[in-house]
């Protein structure tokens, strides 16, 4: 596949221009072939284009909602709990300034080393999440801050003690508060856009999608087990879903697409290593 092709040759590339000897013409001139090849395969994916827009979406090195936070706002205050049971670090929330103006932010969070993955839960959230994004929405709503979405996730947690605590209620209610909020809002998919979890909080005036992002109503591994009966069949499933950025611009189910580096917004970013906040893993 051209996401496995693209990391053999960076692996490849990587070695060449840690050679000592760089300045040798035919070193030089291998390293520049190897350079082409990988800008050929990032503006032509060919047939598999939209299983490696699912690799690229999933890419651990992909900035995520902090690392965002981190460039584009100044004064920020992240907002913890939902005022009931407890605080769930998959879908961060706060307050910052934007180009001089208070705006409300919430996000998913996936984490970065296997601690963090766990304490957030790999970005799937909980009731609690939901009820953690609504509080910051309302605050937004009364204070008449605007709402950016940052969009990053597989799907709502799925286990049981999420179903207990009403997770399809939270996901119903977090979509019933945006669409009647009065201040604007903007929801950009930076990642994997997954099921009812990534729509419980995308919903927005502006939905704008990172040109590697994916977004569907199944994930391509549930769709193919149920068309298929094996996960095997994933990359033919996204093709059938989809679930690129320019496939749903076509259909007119998003507004905009944002352009990242060629290969994908990892080649480029400088990642927080692991989350500022201690918290603990919830039940």
């Amino acid at each position: 596949m051209a996401g496995e092709a693209e990391r053999s040759l960076r692996a490849r590339l990587g070695r060449l221009t840690n050679l000592p000897l760089l300045r040798g013409t035919r070193v030089q001139s291998e390293a520049e072939r190897l350079r082409k090849q990988i800008e050929k395969l990032a503006k032509e994916p060919g047939e598999d284009g939209a299983w490696r827009s699912v690799e690229l979406a999933r890419d651990p090195n992909r900035p995520y909602t902090l690392d965002y936070v981190e460039r584009l706002l100044d004064d920020w205050v992240e907002l913890h709990g939902d005022r009931s049971r407890t605080d769930d670090g998959a879908l961060v929330t706060g307050l910052g300034t934007f180009e001089g103006r208070t705006v409300a932010l919430i996000g998913h969070q996936k984490g970065r080393d296997v601690k963090d993955r766990l304490d957030r839960q790999f970005g799937m959230a909980y009731p609690e999440g939901y009820a953690k994004a609504m509080r910051v929405m309302e605050i937004a709503d009364r204070f008449g801050f605007p709402v950016i979405s940052l969009v990053d996730t597989p799907g709502a947690y799925p286990g049981i003690g999420a179903e207990e605590r009403g997770q399809s209620e939270a996901i119903g209610r977090s979509l019933y508060v945006m669409a009647e909020l009065k201040v604007p809002i903007v929801s950009i998919i930076i990642g994997e856009g997954g099921s009812g979890g990534a729509l419980a909080v995308a919903v927005g005036d502006m939905v704008m999608m990172m040109q590697y992002a994916t977004y569907s109503v199944i994930s391509p591994e549930g769709c193919a087990s149920i068309l298929w009966k094996s996960a095997e069949m994933a990359p033919e499933a996204a093709d059938t879903l989809g679930i690129t950025a320019s496939r749903l611009k076509t259909l007119g189910l998003i507004d905009k697409i944002v352009a990242e580096p060629l290969g994908g917004a990892d080649r480029k970013s400088t990642r927080l290593n692991s989350s500022h906040v201690k918290r603990s893993r919830m039940p």
